[in-house]
């Protein structure tokens, strides 16, 4: 058997009995999940907008998603593992996108954990939170694809390592990604190298659209030597990127032009410089970030003694009894602020900062 299709759990009778193949009930797992539903409100870039046109978590997995099938499709590829793992890749991104995962990695290293690393939380929340902390039990490859998506990486170019396919290589990969996120960890199949390549292709053109949407960019100034390859347009940029991505990939080895890779590499260097780094957007986040040691300091607290706080209640009244006794007070709050959404987070912010009117008597 595929050992890419094995699961940490040995199957079940009505699992061996399923008509769908592996990957495609994982699909079904993931679109079912808690998380999943939680990518409603969660932050691609921009935050703290009100501007229904600006992209979140929720479309940029499904636009991964496209993309990547799209791809597979004309590679002769496995498209239910694609669509697993692209729609599961970030599930573990704290509120408040990359910002927020700086800042939550900062508090969990104070308090004796482990880096806070966003593939590696999707995975932790796949494995070990779902139903109750149980997990999904999903198939190895769609796990290695999800722990190796890293579309922030500067890769152009990808070879799978199908060397050593098991759960205990998987583990090690983990540690490796807390202990190093920067880290090159190959995915372990064809298809996690594809959503790999395939994330930066969604969210490039994208991200710059909804620059250009806020006013934070002018199309004008996208340099030359990006738009007389790649254009300026969303729309035109995805695809020459996955035209390029098909005409230059085989299973073995996936990736760009030459010409398409430094007009990419460049276009990503402009984001970086004008979107992402840029001080217009950043505005909030000295407040965000002190809400954030706010928040962790309470919920740790409040483990440690409790819990008694509305929040921290509803989270361990969803998790087993396993769960709460091997998980460290620690590593709860940090699972719990992990999982939030950013409206979630803010209203928790409130109930901490803001006095509560009391209509009662004293009596």
């Amino acid at each position: 058997m595929d050992p890419f299709k094995f699961r940490r759990q040995p199957p079940t009778e009505r699992e061996l009995s399923d008509l769908r193949p592996p990957f495609a009930v994982d699909v079904d797992r993931i679109l079912h999940s808690r998380a999943y539903t939680r990518y409603i409100d969660k932050t691609q870039v921009f935050y703290l907008l009100k501007n229904d046109h600006i992209t979140h978590r929720v479309l940029h997995v499904q636009i991964v998603s496209r993309i990547a099938r799209t791809i597979g499709q004309k590679l002769g590829l496995n498209l239910d593992l694609i669509e697993a793992a692209s729609l599961g890749h970030d599930l573990g991104h704290a509120p408040f996108g990359h910002d927020g995962e700086v800042y939550l990695s900062d508090l969990c290293l104070q308090a004796g954990l482990t880096r806070f690393v966003h593939p590696v939380m999707s995975l932790r929340f796949l494995e070990q939170l779902e139903k109750k902390g149980s997990g999904l039990n999903l198939t190895l490859g769609v796990l290695d694809a999800i722990l190796c998506h890293d579309g922030e990486s500067d890769f152009t170019r990808l070879e799978p390592d199908p060397t050593n396919p098991t759960f205990d290589e998987l583990d090690r990969r983990k540690l490796l990604r807390t202990a190093d996120p920067a880290a090159l960890i190959r995915p372990m199949t064809a298809e996690g190298c594809l959503i790999r390549l395939c994330d930066t292709v969604s969210y490039v053109g994208r991200d710059l659209e909804d620059a250009i949407e806020l006013g934070l960019v002018k199309r004008s100034a996208i340099p030359p030597e990006i738009t007389q390859t790649l254009s300026n347009t969303n729309g035109t940029i995805v695809y020459r990127l996955v035209e390029d991505l098909i005409q230059n990939s085989c299973p073995d080895r996936l990736g760009f032009s030459e010409r398409i890779a430094v007009a990419l590499t460049a276009l990503k260097d402009f984001n970086r410089d004008q979107i992402y780094f840029n001080p217009k957007i950043k505005t909030e986040a000295p407040k965000i970030k002190r809400l954030y040691r706010l928040l962790f300091e309470a919920f740790l607290q409040d483990f440690q003694n409790g819990p008694v706080m509305e929040a921290c209640q509803k989270f361990a009244s969803s998790l087993s009894e396993t769960y709460l006794a091997s998980a460290s007070p620690a590593e709860m709050t940090r699972d719990l602020i992990a999982g939030m959404t950013d409206e979630y987070f803010l209203r928790q912010a409130s109930i901490l900062l803001l006095p509560k009117w009391n209509l009662d008597s004293f009596n």
